[in-house]
């Protein structure tokens, strides 16, 4: 029985452990999914070659919390292995089928506790409250920052020979008057992919480059289905209008909330 406590603690631990990763990677700038998969993968040893692998570790503070997770994902399957075993070594048949049982009861619970919403905020909370205390790490919440729950995205967008935006300079194209700003652009370079941060107006899109794009949802949507011609121009005016319009509504709504305060 104890052999069968000392399993179900280590899971219990693991989960924790992953948790935390998980979090400290989400504090780093990381969005929730791809920090909770790539603290699973560094914990388990499995999956940690996808393409974003290489993004995470080349931030030295996301090194360092993968590294630690690897060296301890190591030494906790070990040791779940080693006290799962010893669970059943030496044990009648009755004792082996009543651990199992026992066992069964508690991995159920270690799912649902994993599973929990609200144990999950609860840990997410005290965990924040814990790395910001005795850590360097902040806590950035992008969705507020970027306003993405305001109605603004990002998105990449790649870029067709018959898109509207191939074969023009970011000067010519005048996103920002439709309210879109292009953070970067991807772009294949002798078969390796090269990347453009915060690009000037004199930058040339060309067919294959991938923009990664700032703006109104619906605008950057309709801008990544666009097509050159008169109807491509057509659209762009229209949204140059709708920006116009959407940044008198915003400078209004901004100036009331000023004139409460």
């Amino acid at each position: 029985m104890i052999a069968l406590v000392s399993f179900l603690l280590v899971i219990l631990s693991s989960i924790l452990i992953v948790r935390i990763g998980a979090v400290a990677l989400e504090m780093t700038g990381l969005s929730r999914d791809i920090a909770s998969f790539q603290a699973h993968s560094a914990f388990s040893g499995t999956g940690f070659t996808t393409s974003e692998s290489e993004y995470v570790i080349s931030h030295p503070v996301r090194r360092r919390i993968i590294r630690t997770l690897m060296f301890l994902g190591s030494a906790g399957i070990t040791s779940a292995i080693a006290t799962l075993v010893l669970t059943f070594v030496g044990k009648s048949a009755e004792e082996a089928q009543l651990s199992l049982l026992f066992l069964a009861i508690g991995l159920v619970f270690l799912f649902l506790f994993s599973r929990s919403k609200l144990i999950e905020r609860a840990m997410k909370r005290l965990i924040k409250r814990m790395l910001s205390r005795f850590t360097s790490l902040k806590i950035y919440d992008y969705n507020q920052l970027l306003g993405l729950s305001k109605g603004y995205s990002i998105a990449e967008i790649r870029v067709r020979k018959k898109s509207w935006l191939a074969n023009k300079t970011l000067r010519e194209l005048q996103l920002n008057k439709e309210g879109i700003l292009v953070l970067g652009i991807y772009r294949k370079v002798n078969g390796k992919e090269a990347f453009l941060g915060a690009p000037s107006s004199e930058t040339k899109i060309l067919p294959g480059d991938v923009l990664v794009c700032y703006g109104p949802e619906e605008i950057v949507f309709a801008l990544s289905r666009r097509i050159k011609g008169i109807s491509g121009k057509v659209e762009h005016e229209e949204a140059v209008e709708k920006a116009r319009v959407r940044k008198m509504q915003e400078e209004m709504e901004l100036g009331i909330k000023e004139g409460y305060t």
